[in-house]
């Protein structure tokens, strides 16, 4: 019993620290929605989509080349302290990038997307730097295989958005820049509680000494690399119902019904999110160790999890999901089960396509991320504009999409470990022999 607990415990953490993150996100919604005046509404949930992209579409990338980094070093018997140092310095750079885009932008997103509102804009800057923040504090601790912090981080930062935006609600007279700029600055806390769970503890002995030290134009590159990759992994998973939306003027309802039937399918991939932070950094260990069986055999066991988890899902979208979309959502229009159900399928390829990706990155394949995912953005892009049913050209263009990222996926990983050994880092920062 103590041994499941042991083994199952950090990634029950992660899933508690997932639902207060999702939490703190549908209370910030709802409590608008309900308090504000409807132009506020809706100016703020444009402000937490806003965030909700640039802070995972850049600084995610950053997270995951950190916990990379310091898994590598672990693995030679260094310690996180250079990569700690390079990480922020990438961070700064970034942060730095990131402002000098939104400041471009800022007249057109201010007046489109905030009606105006400059404090939302405010806002916006803030999320940058508490992003920064907290992805750099779980790139350390995802690496440093201390997932107890980790998830105190997501709790942290579900806390800070919740607690202060019901106590807005209830006690004050609440405004948009108020609520914006504290849904904006809740990742702080969270990287300073990550903070406590980075201080130093006995250094291990060394398991491998043939990789090289990290260099920060190595991380750079990579950083690089995985940011264009998750940028068009957010392309993938979302822009769908987008277009599919924006090409169906004529029937809002089922345009607004297929939206409903694309979030519903997509819940497994929020409850499979912690998957990634936990598989890289033993990954990488056994990458740089050239343990490749290891590495072969912990893929093997993920993706069986991934059917185990998508199956029962795919059946559940198929069956009961249109019924699901209309209760659960409203929708006026019941789609037919298949649209449902094959959404799910769908999911199902992105979520293997999330457990292939930490393997790439561990075995230093990091242009085979940003090119899966690249091929999955053509290929959609192609199939969304199909002649003909919006919905149907979107259903087949989330599953041809899927298919090709995991199969573009699937060859490198194959290729990698035929070779006999990992690929060096984009950078050439680390260097397995076998």
């Amino acid at each position: 019993m103590l041994g499941v607990r042991k083994r199952l415990g950090p990634a029950i953490n992660m899933g508690g620290g997932l639902l207060l993150v999702g939490a703190a996100g549908y209370v910030f919604v709802a409590l608008a929605g309900h308090t504000m005046p409807p132009a506020d509404a809706a100016a703020l949930a444009s402000l937490y989509l806003v965030v909700n992209i640039v802070g995972p579409g850049v600084f995610s990338a950053l997270e995951q080349e950190t916990s990379r980094s310091v898994s590598a070093e672990a693995a030679a018997g260094r310690g996180p302290g250079t990569v700690a140092r390079h990480a922020w310095l990438l961070a700064c750079g970034l942060m730095v990038v990131l402002l000098v885009l939104l400041g471009a932008v800022s007249p057109v997103l201010t007046d489109r997307a905030f009606g105006g509102r400059w404090g939302l804009f405010a806002a916006v800057v803030v999320s940058v730097f508490a992003a920064a923040a907290v992805h750099l504090v779980r790139g350390l601790l995802g690496g440093l295989q201390r997932f107890t912090g980790y998830s105190a981080t997501l709790a942290g930062e579900g806390v800070a958005r919740i607690v202060p935006c019901v106590l807005i609600a209830w006690f004050a007279t609440p405004d948009a820049t108020t609520f914006a700029l504290v849904f904006a600055a809740g990742q702080v806390l969270g990287a300073v509680i990550g903070l406590l769970w980075l201080r130093p503890k006995p250094a291990l002995p060394a398991e491998v000494t043939a990789a090289a030290p990290v260099t920060v134009g190595g991380m750079g590159r990579s950083v690089s690399l995985l940011v264009g990759g998750t940028l068009l992994m957010l392309v993938v998973m979302n822009v769908g119902p987008v277009v599919v939306t924006s090409r169906m003027t004529w029937d809002a309802a089922a345009a607004a019904s297929f939206v409903s039937a694309f979030v519903l399918a997509r819940i497994p991939l929020f409850l499979f999110a912690p998957v990634q932070a936990m598989l890289l950094p033993s990954l990488t260990r056994a990458a740089v160790a050239a343990d490749f069986a290891a590495v072969r055999a912990r893929l093997r066991l993920i993706v069986l999890a991934v059917l185990a988890i998508g199956l029962p899902a795919v059946l559940a979208s198929f069956t009961i999901g249109p019924w699901a979309v209309q209760v659960l959502f409203g929708a006026e229009v019941r789609l037919p089960g298949t649209v449902v159900g094959l959404l799910g399928v769908s999911t199902v390829g992105m979520m293997a396509a999330l457990v292939l990706q930490p393997g790439l990155i561990a075995l230093g394949a990091h242009k085979s991320v940003t090119a899966a995912w690249l091929a999955g953005t053509v290929v959609l892009a192609g199939l969304l504009a199909l002649p003909g049913d919006p919905i149907r050209a979107g259903v087949i263009a989330q599953l041809v999409s899927a298919a090709v990222v995991v199969a573009v996926m699937v060859r490198a990983v194959s290729t990698s470990l035929r070779r006999g050994k990992a690929d060096p880092a984009p950078a050439g920062d680390t260097v397995v022999t076998g």
